[in-house]
């Protein structure tokens, strides 16, 4: 079952974001037509066997975990969070890329483009 925007399950921060990484996230969600926190997740799949997931979400499940980083709020499904403990996600911008990056203390080896990890 779902919640509204503001979880019940708060814990200390899973991940950090940068100051960077969350003045880029509170750009999308002052686009956004409702309001949203950030959902960050693992997704089976990637070069090296998972994949790090941003979304802006509207639902907060009973189940997510929920805490603020730099002034924004994150969930976190359980299943996600075993993987990303003490995940730090910045934001670069460059003539060569822009995007965010991660750096996840978990994870034992990484692709190229830095979106994909192994544990």
């Amino acid at each position: 079952m779902s919640e509204t925007i503001r979880a019940e399950r708060s814990v200390d921060p899973i991940v950090k974001l940068t100051r960077e990484a969350a003045e880029k996230v509170r750009e999308f969600q002052a686009g956004a037509e409702a309001e949203t926190v950030l959902r960050v997740s693992v997704i089976p799949g990637g070069c090296s066997g998972f994949e790090y997931g941003l979304d802006m979400d509207t639902v907060v499940r009973d189940d997510d975990f929920s805490f603020e980083s730099e002034g924004v709020l994150v969930v976190i499904d359980p299943f996600s969070a075993q993987y990303l403990a003490g995940l730090s996600i910045g934001y670069h911008s460059s003539f060569q890329g822009t995007g965010f990056t991660f750096e996840n203390p978990n994870a034992t080896g990484s692709c190229g483009c830095g979106t994909s990890f192994a544990v």
